[in-house]
């Protein structure tokens, strides 16, 4: 299958649809989810044009669980959360709706369920959310 240039993080790699970013590098992208299933719920793109982890080069998986390490250590300290899920979808049958590849980081709390799949969050919030990630990065 082929990549599409149109999908929805590749709007948002060329800012044609704006992200609450959190950290970027040459490499990868990181930025609030729009729809989160925690707070700080967070998504690690690569740059490059890649479908899915079925197409990703050894490097570029490299460089995106660099940062996803990065980022699950930043939203553990901001929201002094007891642990992180990852998750990664490939393919529709696998789960992926978007087809660029993607993680999502969500920091986790003992007893607390994540929240309902496609759900808008408050954006005001969401924002808020982000600064506390920005500021443990930059400490």
């Amino acid at each position: 299958m082929q990549y599409d240039n149109d999908n929805i993080f590749a709007k948002i790699l060329r800012k044609e649809i704006p992200s609450e970013c959190v950290y970027e590098d040459d490499h990868t992208y990181a930025f609030m989810d729009i729809m989160p299933r925690a707070d700080g719920h967070l998504l690690v793109i690569p740059k490059g044009p890649v479908r899915n982890i079925l197409d990703a080069s050894p490097e570029q998986l490299a460089q995106c669980m660099e940062t996803v390490q990065k980022l699950g250590k930043a939203v553990m300290q901001a929201f002094d959360a007891d642990g992180v899920t990852l998750q990664q979808f490939n393919e529709a049958a696998g789960g992926q709706e978007v087809f660029h590849l993607h993680f999502h980081v969500l920091p986790r709390h003992e007893g607390i369920k994540t929240r309902p799949p496609g759900v808008m969050g408050d954006m005001a919030k969401i924002k808020a959310q982000a600064d506390k990630i920005r500021a443990v990065l930059q400490s």
